[in-house]
């Protein structure tokens, strides 16, 4: 059983798009605590978000679609709520959940076996003396329903290169000003790194392996705020890892200097150890540079390496050439 794993590093831009709960006229990023340090993050949920945004915009059948027109702010549309992973790639690839509640309140259960104890009590009462009275049928709790179906694609929330220092931007709507005018969004100039895995066999269609590669690298804006804060989060590198192997062993590689250099050291170390084969990598982007002697499938663009995998890809797994 082949697995897909990847780790993928961002071009360097300012952020201020995965937002979170404002901090009175502060906008503040979404932080976590990194190797001792704050850093800014970005969730995996608005990663899945731009993935089928895209699958829409290049033509695939997603579930839920997303109309930017819908009033009074943007929402997604429903194509079918009882899901269809064979008709459509996001409930194939994402996964999805829904949930009913059962048709009986609980407060209604309790109320009818309120009047059962009561009518059992009154016929104790008139048979006097005579003790032995049918054991009373407890009534069978009502379920609710639910309709769920794992995601195959998996993905870590995305992390910043280099820890936040604190960068603030000021702000003032135009016109007169009032109390509210005033504003201030944080900011993190920085890349992001996230990784992700996939096992094409738990796919309804294996063949969608290829638009999660191809989404995975066309993919720009991630999150919101990008009227006013543009980020590209489209790979400036990435490396893949095509195996029987069910674990990644390299999710969040990219390692970043105090002077901005880059570099996969201990995906290096890795691979000289024997734990990763090179044979079963696929680097591209910015990073392959200096890794052409590691033994791995080095390509200088991201494109040119992922096109490469997808014909390995569908040589493995016997797809149509059709099919991508």
């Amino acid at each position: 059983m082949f697995h897909l794993f990847g780790n993928i590093l961002t071009s360097y831009g300012t952020a201020a798009n995965n937002r979170g709960e404002n901090e009175g006229n502060i906008t503040p990023l979404q932080k976590l605590i990194w190797k001792g340090e704050v850093h800014t993050t970005i969730s995996s949920e608005a990663i899945r978000w731009a993935l089928r945004y895209y699958w829409q915009n290049v033509g695939y059948p997603v579930n839920r679609r997303w109309n930017e027109n819908a009033q009074p702010v943007a929402d997604h549309v429903w194509q079918d709520p009882n899901f269809d992973d064979i008709r459509f790639i996001d409930d194939d690839v994402l996964g999805f959940m829904q949930t009913e509640a059962a048709k009986v309140e609980a407060s209604d259960e309790s109320e009818g076996e309120s009047e059962g104890a009561s009518q059992n009590e009154n016929k104790k009462s008139s048979k006097g003396k005579d003790k032995q009275t049918s054991p009373r049928k407890g009534k069978q709790k009502p379920k609710g329903k639910i309709t769920a179906r794992r995601g195959v694609l998996e993905v870590t929330r995305a992390v910043s290169m280099i820890p936040f220092m604190g960068d603030i931007t000021f702000n003032a709507v135009s016109g007169v000003k009032r109390q509210n005018s005033l504003y201030a969004t944080e900011i993190h100039a920085t890349r992001y790194q996230y990784g992700f895995a996939l096992t094409p066999d738990s796919l309804k269609d294996k063949s969608r392996i290829h638009a999660v590669l191809d989404s995975l690298i066309s993919i720009g804006e991630v999150a919101g705020n990008h009227a006013r804060f543009l980020y590209d989060f489209s790979p400036e590198s990435i490396v893949l890892r095509w195996t029987h192997d069910f674990s990644p062993r390299f999710l969040y590689c990219f390692e970043q200097d105090e002077l901005g250099n880059l570099s996969v050291s201990n995906l290096v170390r890795q691979v000289e150890v024997g734990d990763i084969d090179p044979k079963e990598l696929w680097i591209g982007g910015l990073i392959s540079q200096g890794l052409e002697d590691l033994g791995a499938n080095v390509f200088p663009g991201v494109k040119s390496a992922v096109k490469a995998l997808k014909q390995v890809i569908a040589e493995d797994l016997q797809l149509s050439p059709g099919s991508d």
